[in-house]
């Protein structure tokens, strides 16, 4: 009971057991794929604006696992990346699109064009 009080003013308690295991897994990285993991973490984050845990979480998970599986492989940080990091952070992104906050935006954008079609469209009677 105490628990989803608590979790009511901090969070999922779990959510924030599984971000601590993603953390431990980069840091176990080899130092250049470590590195670069944290360099895309923060890039995301910014670029990113995920709003929902679940989906924020995954997307890390997610790049844990890229770099885990790059680094068992002895495939080099650039091979994973690519030329450009940029265009990379942003094609992983496009993965996770779904948490981002601007898409509340966007649904609210969309649903006031359609209530104003049908203003013109009552008016014009």
């Amino acid at each position: 009971m105490a628990a989803k009080w608590i979790e009511v003013i901090t969070g999922s308690l779990e959510d924030k057991k599984r971000y601590r295991r993603y953390k431990a897994r980069v840091s176990a990285l080899p130092e250049s794929h470590r590195t670069a993991a944290t360099a895309l973490e923060r890039y995301l984050m910014y670029a990113g604006a995920i709003t929902v845990g679940d989906t924020m979480l995954r997307m890390l998970d997610d790049l844990a696992d890229l770099f885990e599986q790059g680094a068992a492989d002895g495939t080099p940080v650039r091979e994973i990346v690519g030329d450009d990091p940029v265009e990379f952070g942003e094609t992983f992104l496009q993965n996770y699109s779904d948490g981002q906050w601007i898409n509340k935006e966007r649904r609210r954008l969309v649903e006031a064009i359609e209530q104003a079609e049908t203003d013109d469209g009552e008016s014009s009677r």
